[in-house]
């Protein structure tokens, strides 16, 4: 049985105004309770799901070598390889016990933004690679859009009021590996309790245990999807815009039992960031009496650079 609650996105693209309102009504109950829930009816097919983690096999099979020569030095590993341990939990100084890739924004060359990020790192030893992350990274973006439409309902704005923030967004693509454990690890998790950063999170490969969510009672609950479902949540920027009106979740993945320790987890979140420039000072009608207002106004952009920095993957 799943432990998280279960929305279809094509209630929310029917032509019927009541299963429209329904999806609006489900999925806002669930992120102002404990920030997530599974989507069916997304725009990724098994085919192009099923190319995509043969890909991210194959780059992470790759020699050490030659995947730490697509670590680029500089850029706070927005794009490209991320090592083994370089990044840890706010507040922790053990490394996660993961290796990364990131497929950043395509922006056209006239965009306000297109000098703002990093190129995407071509994968030479696997002409499909950067293809098929290129549209997956397409197909979630288009998924997270209109999940955003549904909220900004939820919230009482116009529908498509986080269309322009979304358009051009510094969104991450992450697919993630977690090797193999060989040997007992010393206070580190795959990746230890965290909030994301950014608006929502649309996760690929929470099909197993291992994904964790913690409920308002401090209790962790496994967070499993079915095969067709994303696992999406609310990330700290929603949850700072919205006065904490929609909750950011502290979730975790844990270690799998020792039995299962020689085997590899592979999961791929997209993290779906706004443009630098939007503000996330607290919505005004999220704030009243019973809920004054929680946080300080900052930018995006901002916000990014100081989360970036408490992560370890910005150095001061």
């Amino acid at each position: 049985m799943q432990n998280i609650p279960s929305v279809d996105l094509r209630d929310f693209l029917s032509d019927d105004p009541k299963r429209k309102q329904k999806f609006v009504n489900e999925i806002g109950s669930v992120f102002e309770d404990i920030g997530f829930v599974a989507l069916k009816g997304h725009f990724l097919n098994d085919q192009l799901v099923e190319e995509l983690y043969g890909e991210i096999r194959n780059f992470f099979a790759l020699p050490l070598e030659t995947k730490h020569s697509y670590e680029i030095p500089g850029i706070g590993g927005q794009r490209g390889y991320v090592s083994f341990g370089t990044e840890h939990a706010k507040g922790r100084k053990e490394g996660d016990l993961k290796e990364f890739w990131h497929f950043g924004q395509y922006v056209s060359k006239d965009s306000k933004y297109a000098s703002e990020y990093p190129e995407n790192v071509e994968v030479k030893e696997l002409p499909r690679f950067n293809v098929v992350g290129k549209e997956a990274y397409q197909m979630l973006e288009k998924t997270g859009v209109y999940v955003l439409r549904a909220l900004a309902l939820h919230l009482g704005l116009d529908e498509f009021y986080f269309d322009k923030y979304a358009k051009d967004g510094n969104s991450i693509l992450r697919p993630i590996h977690y090797p193999p454990i060989t040997s007992e690890p010393a206070n580190a998790i795959r990746a230890a309790a965290h909030g994301d950063i950014n608006l929502i999170t649309l996760l690929m490969g929470a099909q197993g245990k291992g994904l964790q969510v913690q409920n308002h009672n401090g209790e962790w609950i496994d967070a499993i999807a079915e095969p067709d479902e994303l696992v999406i949540n609310v990330g700290d920027m929603l949850s700072r815009h919205t006065n904490n009106k929609l909750k950011s979740t502290i979730h975790q993945v844990v270690n799998p039992p020792r039995e299962l320790w020689g085997t590899s987890r592979y999961s791929i979140p997209f993290f779906m960031h706004p443009v630098s420039d939007m503000k996330l000072d607290c919505l005004e009608n999220c704030i009243d009496a019973e809920h004054p207002k929680k946080f300080e106004d900052i930018t995006a952009g901002a916000y990014l650079y100081e989360r970036l920095v408490d992560l370890g993957l910005i150095k001061k």
